[in-house]
């Protein structure tokens, strides 16, 4: 069943340019079927799964190419079949006013199949080859439009990810040359005989491993093609930004210092210290260029690229509290982050406006999507009650806890993150509900909410912000036992 629901996507993607639809309908129903029926599927395999591996091919000594399902997986490809369908819903609509329809939804449902591959990987060498599939099916996405600006941006997105790639390859044939095996085991597979007297070298390699799958991470200073890539369609960039590839980055990371290297290994070392400053740097980067920021999209892309490194803040503290905050966030801030580009695309598809200063007068016009929009942005804010406080939270708590006094001044960096996202964040609904008692009404009175292939998603995924900051503690649990591999 992990062969099926990789491949489904692959099979679906490539019929989609070869049936002959005879209306749009058609093509819609097909896809959004086959979708939520592969998501049924990764669910079911979820919930029954076993903890043997699956053997697909086999190279040489311990190199192979095997799946396996573990609390990880569970994690990552949960949020990925959960969040994929209402996305695919969401591209229908917007996509009318695009050109090459069937070559847009092609690449976009291969790369759900190429994510849950990424997700079930039981080792390095496996998840190293679907990173790489990765970038090579969402090029094509991100120059979609194949515009001047399209064309440079996915020129630079490829180069970083290949570059990114090659420093990540480093720190697959150090696992295979001084770890017992290239499996994802938790708390590492190094062999302490092997590593004697290279543990400095093992360290350089880490950091610069942690770097290369980093830079689909958005890490400092290899995040500059992520709000480039914002000239893709909204519905490629939610995915970049909220869960495909920015999220394959942390996962990567995470797996490499908790189930390769191992955090026995790396923890109280000057690497730990180097990746802590790296991720705490970005953390006020990225939110700083957000308040300076005036297109929309590429704001919300320095918001990801800040919220990103929170993720891998909470990975490098190296304890099971660290892993639970990184694993809260990279889950929620999948929902919001994807919240927030839906109703940004939203906004661009009913308006045509692009800039923040555009926004006057526009609540009013569309109370649905600004209703929804200032909703994720008081999450991301971490406004109690809502999925952002939580994650934040317990990124918070697991600093104070971890003994780590570099730590206390990542929550620093997260306390003023939580001030100029307000600043950035806010300032987008104060002109679109407060535009001034001068402001002329006339100049907004085509504008409309979306239909319902656009609020649809929006809705349930409003729905799960809320939720996920109210009825937190079983997912958190849940989390709890991935950390402590009781899961």
């Amino acid at each position: 069943m992990i062969i099926s629901v990789i491949i489904i996507p692959f099979i679906v993607g490539i019929l989609v340019p070869v049936i002959p639809f005879q209306k749009k309908w058609h093509k819609e129903a097909f896809l959004e079927t086959a979708i939520v029926v592969n998501s049924i599927l990764v669910w079911y395999l979820l919930l029954h799964h076993s903890d043997s591996t699956f053997l697909l091919a086999h190279f040489t000594g311990n190199l192979n190419i095997s799946f396996r399902v573990d609390g990880m997986s569970m994690v990552f490809a949960g949020l990925v079949s959960f969040l994929w369908p209402f996305a695919t819903l969401y591209s229908f609509e917007y996509m009318t006013k695009e050109k090459n329809e069937n070559v847009f939804f092609l690449f976009y449902t291969l790369t759900y199949g190429v994510t849950l591959g990424i997700s079930f990987a039981a080792n390095l060498l496996t998840m190293y080859f679907f990173y790489e599939l990765l970038t090579l099916v969402t090029v094509p996405l991100v120059m979609h439009t194949l515009t001047r600006e399209a064309v440079l941006a996915s020129r630079k997105y490829l180069y970083y990810s290949l570059g990114g790639a090659a420093f990540a390859f480093i720190g697959l044939i150090m696992v295979i040359v001084y770890g017992s095996t290239t499996d994802f085991i938790l708390g590492g597979v190094f062999d302490p005989e092997r590593i004697a007297g290279h543990t400095n070298v093992l360290l350089l390699i880490y950091v610069m491993a942690f770097m290369g799958f980093g830079v689909k991470a958005a890490v400092c200073p290899f995040n500059s093609w992520l709000p480039q890539a914002g000239v893709a369609p909204t519905p490629v960039t939610a995915l970049l930004h909220a869960v495909a590839v920015v999220k394959a980055g942390a996962f990567a990371i995470i797996r490499l210092t908790y189930y390769s290297f191992g955090t026995d290994f790396l923890k109280g070392t000057w690497a730990q210290d180097v990746v802590m400053v790296i991720v705490m740097f970005t953390i006020v980067y990225g939110c700083s260029r957000a308040v300076k920021e005036t297109h929309i999209k590429r704001r919300l892309a320095y918001s990801t690229i800040s919220n990103l490194s929170y993720i891998l803040f909470g990975a490098v503290i190296m304890t099971p509290l660290g892993l639970v905050g990184a694993l809260s966030h990279l889950v929620f801030h999948a929902v919001m982050k994807i919240t927030s580009f839906f109703c940004a695309g939203a906004i661009m598809h009913q308006t045509d406006r692009h800039y923040v200063h555009e926004l006057d007068g526009l609540g009013y016009k569309m109370p649905c999507i600004f209703g929804i929009f200032t909703i994720s942005a008081f999450s991301l804010m971490g406004v109690p009650g809502l999925a952002g406080f939580v994650s934040k939270w317990n990124l918070a708590e697991a600093a104070a806890e971890s003994g780590n006094p570099l730590a206390w001044g990542g929550i620093a960096c997260l306390l003023v993150s939580a001030l100029l996202t307000a600043i950035y964040m806010l300032s987008m609904m104060v002109r679109a509900f407060f535009p001034g008692k001068d402001f002329d009404y006339n100049t907004v009175s085509d504008v409309k909410d979306p239909n319902g292939k656009m609020l649809l998603p929006l809705f349930v995924l409003t729905v799960c912000i809320i939720g996920l900051g109210l009825c937190s503690p079983p997912i958190v649990d849940f989390f709890m036992c991935v950390a402590n591999g009781t899961e």
